[in-house]
């Protein structure tokens, strides 16, 4: 199949299958029930949701200066405004074209901080492997919390069948990559090559860090945000205010999920956080309105932030383009 096409496909898919999501659930909505959501819309504390989104915007901050731990063993010290705008044009692009953010990051730490794609890049590799890591100890976290309930949750919306072929998809391809690099003489596989040990040394890089502890608090930390602000938001509804930190926690489980393996969760973030909120008896039009709040408030920082960042970066790299 033509590349291009492939593109496209991993663009629109997830979109119209957000756009189908909203469709689907507020088609099933009564005109009762989208008054009633309409109602917690309108009176939502949005104060404490400015604040929700704050925390959120200090952990891209403190993502931004966790990012240069990781460039000092490769010899790079960007400044901490060039990183953190990189990371708001990243998310950004990610609501667009998923996983490009990454790519972007990449290639505006090589415009204005001379620092090589490829290399770059791997420490991007290296932090995400990082947040990896982190997710799946919330998801533990969420099983042991509320396992019966979760399986299930996560069963009848992903078939087991579909992971596991997802999963062989995913090995196979490792194995003939692997084969290429190991075999091939072609230029192809030397271009290849040389990108890999790049990337590699740019994801080996946090071993190399002089502030391991330093790295590992800050981590600490941008997570403890992500999870204080997902809670925080639960206080802008009355409805909400009273959820227990297991629902919590698997809630924004769930969300993460979301917004890491679609386009920043458009139209997937508000179904899959109502559907989970509805089985810890939470009314599914108090928590679709909960996760439409929550979803928009961060886009819409993403959005402004991203776009301030578009407009700034060149300005103050000027003197040195």
């Amino acid at each position: 199949m033509n590349a291009t096409v492939v593109k496209f496909l991993k663009i629109t898919i997830p979109l119209i299958l957000g756009v189908f999501l909203i469709y689907y659930s507020y088609s099933k909505f009564s005109e009762q029930q989208l008054e009633e959501i309409q109602f917690h819309f309108k009176n939502a504390n949005y104060g404490i949701v400015f604040l929700s989104v704050l925390l959120s915007v200090i952990s891209h901050f403190l993502r931004a200066y966790r990012w240069q731990f990781m460039l000092e063993p490769l010899g790079y010290q960007p400044k901490l405004a060039n990183s953190f705008m990189a990371i708001n044009i990243a998310y950004l692009m990610n609501i667009f074209i998923p996983k490009s953010g990454e790519i972007s990051r990449g290639i505006i730490l090589d415009k204005y901080e001379n620092v090589p794609f490829k290399k770059g890049f791997g420490t991007i590799i290296s932090e995400r492997v990082v947040d990896l890591i982190f997710l799946l100890g919330f998801t533990a976290l969420a099983l042991i919390l509320q396992f019966d309930v979760l399986y299930n949750y996560l069963i009848d919306k992903i078939p087991v069948s579909k992971i596991v072929t997802a999963l062989g998809i995913l090995f196979a391809l490792a194995i003939i990559g692997f084969l290429f690099l190991k075999y091939s003489k072609s230029n192809l596989q030397q271009k290849a090559k040389n990108f890999y040990l790049g990337l590699k040394e740019g994801v080996l890089s946090i071993l190399h860090m002089r502030k391991k502890g330093a790295f590992i608090l800050l981590s600490c930390i941008i997570w403890g945000l992500y999870i204080l602000s997902f809670y925080t938001a639960f206080q802008a509804l009355e409805e909400t205010s009273t959820v227990p930190m297991t629902t919590i926690v698997i809630a924004f489980v769930v969300g993460s999920f979301t917004f890491a393996f679609t386009n920043s969760g458009f139209g997937f973030y508000p179904y899959f956080v109502a559907g989970i909120l509805v089985i810890f008896n939470i009314p599914e039009t108090i928590g679709t309105a909960f996760g439409w709040i929550v979803w928009t408030s961060n886009i819409a920082s993403i959005v402004f932030f991203g776009a301030l960042s578009f407009l700034l970066l060149p300005l103050y790299n000027k003197q040195k383009l």
